[in-house]
């Protein structure tokens, strides 16, 4: 167990990894400050767990919240269970090869968006009564209003929200590596879990975009209803 730890470690993972909880933290704070309906706070910890194992991701992710909650925000500091799983799981995924074709990067996200939704719900009902400071709560307290019942709502939010987030951040890292010349890529320990299989990188790098603007779209317009409704 430990010399699989240690092989997903290497210089370039030392160097990604803050690189990575700066972008998580920075895009997490601008999402929170907008009180939009998604997270936006792993692409970063989803980057260096495919190109450098789940270990990696998962501490990425850990380490993500923990300076985050410390330095930033204490709101995010609780969360951090939820930040290693979905590192954890996001490298696992990529192990598995799914994170070599468009298609297959969706499926990865929405994988870790059922692990991060049933993570999470516990955090949420226990410490903030299922309602945080995420803009996802709006659809919480609707749900609630309308007599679900406090954990119902939380698990019924995060199914709803979950997979556009976590497809969204999946195709986004998988976009961002796809631009990465190949000689970067290849300096990480786990490089071969990225080579594209599925056709032309271009190709394969358009149809992700297309993706996270359709997703995108999706989320705006659930926001737009829920403040309307």
């Amino acid at each position: 167990m430990l010399e699989k730890i240690k092989n997903n470690f290497n210089t370039q993972t030392w160097v990604l990894i803050p690189i990575a909880i700066a972008i998580n933290i920075a895009i997490g704070q601008v999402v929170v400050l907008l009180k939009l309906p998604v997270y936006l706070d792993s692409i970063g910890t989803v980057l260096v767990a495919v190109l450098c194992g789940p270990w990696a991701g998962a501490l990425t992710g850990a380490l993500s919240n923990i300076i985050w909650g410390v330095a930033v925000d204490p709101n995010a500091l609780p969360w951090w269970p939820v930040a290693f799983m979905i590192g954890y799981m996001a490298g696992r995924m990529a192990q598995w090869g799914f994170f070599k074709e468009w298609w297959r990067v969706v499926v990865t996200g929405f994988v870790v968006a059922l692990t991060a939704a049933i993570v999470s719900t516990p955090i949420a009902v226990y410490l903030y009564g299922g309602i945080t400071a995420s803009g996802s709560s709006f659809i919480t307290a609707y749900l609630m209003q309308t007599g679900t019942g406090m954990v119902q709502a939380v698990l019924s939010t995060g199914f709803l929200v979950e997979p556009v987030d976590k497809i969204t951040t999946a195709m986004l890292a998988f976009t961002i590596i796809l631009g990465l010349p190949k000689r970067m890529v290849g300096g990480y320990p786990k490089a071969n879990q990225v080579e594209v299989s599925g056709g032309a990188s271009n190709t394969q790098m358009y149809i992700a975009i297309g993706v996270v603007v359709l997703l995108v779209l999706f989320a705006a317009f659930m926001l737009r209803n829920i403040l309307g409704g």
